[in-house]
């Protein structure tokens, strides 16, 4: 280790050669080594898709560096420079990041489960100045204008951060320590701030609208500085004409076994199904469900051929190898919800009529479609930034 606040350049040979070792420590292989980059100057590398998972990159310097869908995971990144940084996709969990200035770094999609982002400062030991701190050119362990949109930092410990207007849109925040932290102008919609501490926090002109924020400890924490529209908390329980919510539901799951015979069709407009539980392989077909809250539930195998989603909250949903044919989404918010498998076709009526699923409007951020059948859907105006969609089926589907 340097004995002074300083950075040593290294050439892509010995690089090379650093990262060949590392490769054979990760599959233990005889004469592999731990990768040790402490105190290196990476400004600008292009490291796309590195596997540095348990390396040693303390103090180093990757400005700009392009390090997408890289292994960053238990890695020590204390006290190190990535300020501008390409870390989309990349995996940071439980990596140090203690003292580590990521200034407008793009973290969208990143994973940083219970990564450490706290603050942090190193120190130098100098003949003349007994010890000297290693100084980036802004404030250690800081967040400003960072991207995390879609990020995944559940767990992640955050107290006394600061995380000055940046982008932590559809998030996961759950359980997150953020404590104290600095969170003026961030922007918040859609992040899921369950079980995180927000003790204490500034949130001052922050964008909060459409949170999920159950549990969430917010003492000291002055959210009327905040914008809270369309806030989603911890769910209510659901009384119609005295009757459990979750009798109607066996109602309409009754007359749709049945083809009519028993229960009845529901109309469940703006209704939280949350409290509702397990809704796996259920049939609720053609379920007139306007507005309707079921972030987060497992649906999977859901049958909903026809029904009336429009405009629903289905993020974080479970819909793997759900039956969605001729749904109507127009509107739905679908970010984060696993749709692997799911069959968004269009729905037979007989006499040769088609009523075809449509995701007009629909918001699929993060969402996941690998092997959906999403055949002659409209998907007029769909918001489908960072899709998963490996092997599905967009046979005629309508698309602007």
């Amino acid at each position: 280790m340097p004995t002074a606040a300083t950075l040593q350049m290294l050439d892509l040979s010995s690089l090379r050669h650093i990262l060949d070792l590392h490769a054979q420590y990760r599959s233990g292989k005889l004469g592999g080594r731990i990768a040790n980059l402490s105190y290196i100057d990476l400004t600008d590398f292009k490291l796309e898709g590195v596997d540095l998972s348990d390396a040693n990159l303390t103090g180093a310097r990757l400005y700009g560096a392009s390090l997408r869908d890289a292994n960053f995971m238990r890695a020590n990144l204390f006290g190190a420079d990535l300020r501008n940084a390409d870390l989309r996709f990349a995996r940071l969990d439980r990596a140090d990041l203690r003292g580590a200035s990521l200034r407008g770094a793009n973290l969208t999609a990143a994973s940083l489960i219970g990564a450490d982002l706290r603050e942090g400062m190193i120190a130098f030991k100098d003949d003349k100045q007994g010890l000297r701190l290693m100084k980036h050119e802004k404030r250690p362990g800081e967040l400003d204008y960072a991207i995390m949109t879609g990020a995944d930092l559940s767990g992640a410990r955050m107290n006394g951060t600061m995380a000055v207007s940046a982008d932590f849109n559809d998030a996961n925040l759950t359980g997150a320590i953020m404590s104290q932290a600095k969170l003026r102008k961030a922007n918040l919609s859609g992040a899921n701030l369950s079980g995180a501490d927000l003790a204490g926090a500034d949130v001052t002109g922050a964008d909060m609208s459409g949170a999920v924020m159950v549990d969430t400890q917010t003492s000291g924490c002055n959210l009327r500085e905040a914008d809270t529209t369309g806030v989603l908390s911890a769910p209510i329980s659901v009384y119609i004409d005295d009757h459990p919510l979750i009798d109607y539901v066996a109602q309409h799951e009754d007359w749709a076994r049945t083809g009519g015979a028993k229960g009845g069709r529901q109309t469940l407009p703006g209704v939280d199904f949350r409290l509702v539980g397990d809704m796996r392989k259920r049939i609720l077909t053609t379920l007139d469900a306007e507005d309707a809250v079921f972030f987060g539930m497992d649906m999977s195998g859901i049958e909903l051929q026809g029904a009336n989603l429009v405009n629903a909250d289905l993020r974080r949903c479970n819909l793997a190898g759900a039956d969605l044919r001729g749904v109507r989404l127009i509107g739905a918010r679908l970010t984060h919800a696993n749709l692997e498998g799911a069959n968004i076709g269009p729905l037979e009526l007989g006499g040769g009529r088609l009523m075809r699923a449509d995701l007009s409007r629909a918001v699929l951020n993060h969402a996941n479609l690998k092997n959906a059948d999403l055949t002659r859907a409209r998907m007029l105006e769909t918001t489908s930034e960072h899709v998963k969609d490996e092997g599905c089926n967009y046979t005629l589907t309508e698309r602007a």
